[in-house]
Order: structure tokens, then C-alpha cells, then sequence
């Protein structure tokens, strides 16, 4: 009897996981991605995202300077992001860091030795990066429909600092433009615009 209440008690946990990582088909996946695109630029952006085995590909080849990221299915929620070509191979170290198993302090320590040596090309000029969220209960990953998403927007400007730019450390208001990580090959302005709730 207890062989067969924990055999039972695997399977349904074995289901669970199953169901947590089903992944969206390809036309949901390009979908959902372009929701962190500019509109402008959403018809002819670049989307990646991940097959029904979960290998992460190309999954639509764009033909602007945009480029996409379906959310991932094993994480809750949705999480989606569009940036500029430019900022791929940053985009792409991290991910290849951490898809080896590294920290994500292990993750920005390489991309800062690199980008200090040369190795990791970082853009000159700054760069665009938006991201669109929204929680697990507002999202239907297979259907792609979203509710109560937010959009933030992040301007990569390569060691830049707040005297350089003027802007501040942190938000003094809701909205405010800020930097974060100033001096740092990943420093960047954050604009978060107020959220509804």
C-alpha cells in the first residue's frame, strides 16, 4: 500500500513538472516576445526562443537591429525582452555563463574581465533594452494572452558614470531615469514607469 501511494505520489509529481514546462508553440512564443518591442520595430525584429525539447534557437530572423526573447517556461510568470543587435554578444556571454552553471556574480565578474580585455565587444554607443513582465496568475503561456503587463525600458551606456550623465544613483520620484551599475562595462539607465497596483 505505501509502494503504491508513493508510486502514485512520484507520477503526479512527475505530471507537475511536465505541465510547469510545457512549452508554448512557436507563433505564442514570437507573440508574447514582441510585446517588449518597440511597436515600430516589432514586425521586422529577430526572436529567439525555445523548441518543444526546451533548446533555446532562433525561432523567427528579423530584419531590423531588434532582437527578441521569448519567456522562458520553466520560470513563473512572463518575463520577455527586446534589445539592440548590438548588445548580443553581452546578452549572449550571460547566458552561455550561466547555462554552465555559473553564480550570477560569477556571470558579471567574466563579462567584466572580458569586456576589460577586450574579448566581450561591448556597443560604443547606447543601446536599447526593454523588458516586459507580468505574474504567473495574469498569463496564459499557451494561449500568450497577458494582463496587467509592465514595460520597463533600460539604455546601456558602457561605463558611464552619474557625474558623466547627470543622472542619479537611485530614483528620487516614480519614473525617474536613474543609473545603475555606473563605471561597470553593464552600466545603464533604468526607467520604470509607476506601476498600476
Amino acid at each position: 500500500m505505501k509502494t503504491s501511494f508513493l508510486s502514485i505520489a512520484l507520477l503526479g509529481l512527475g505530471l507537475t513538472s511536465a505541465a510547469q514546462t510545457t512549452i508554448p508553440s512557436s507563433s505564442v512564443q514570437i507573440q508574447t516576445a514582441l510585446l517588449a518591442a518597440p511597436i515600430d520595430k516589432r514586425d521586422d525584429a529577430s526572436v529567439y526562443g525555445y523548441t518543444e525539447k526546451g533548446d533555446f534557437i532562433v525561432l523567427r530572423k528579423g530584419k531590423n537591429e531588434m532582437i527578441c526573447l521569448a519567456d522562458d517556461p520553466k520560470i513563473p510568470g512572463l518575463s520577455v525582452a527586446c534589445y539592440h543587435k548590438d548588445l548580443e554578444p553581452f546578452m549572449k556571454r550571460g547566458r552561455d555563463l550561466k547555462m554552465a552553471g555559473k553564480t550570477p556574480k560569477e556571470v558579471s565578474d567574466s563579462r567584466d574581465a572580458e569586456a576589460l580585455s577586450g574579448k566581450l565587444k561591448m556597443p560604443k554607443q547606447p543601446t536599447s533594452l526593454y523588458v516586459y513582465t507580468a505574474k504567473a496568475e495574469n498569463f496564459d503561456a499557451l494561449a500568450g494572452t497577458v494582463k496587467d503587463g509592465y514595460l520597463r525600458y533600460v539604455i546601456y551606456v558602457p561605463y558611464a558614470t552619474a557625474e558623466s550623465t547627470g543622472l542619479p544613483l537611485k530614483p528620487s520620484s516614480a519614473g525617474m531615469p536613474w543609473i545603475m551599475d555606473p563605471g561597470t562595462h553593464r552600466a545603464h539607465i533604468m526607467i520604470s514607469p509607476p506601476q498600476k497596483n
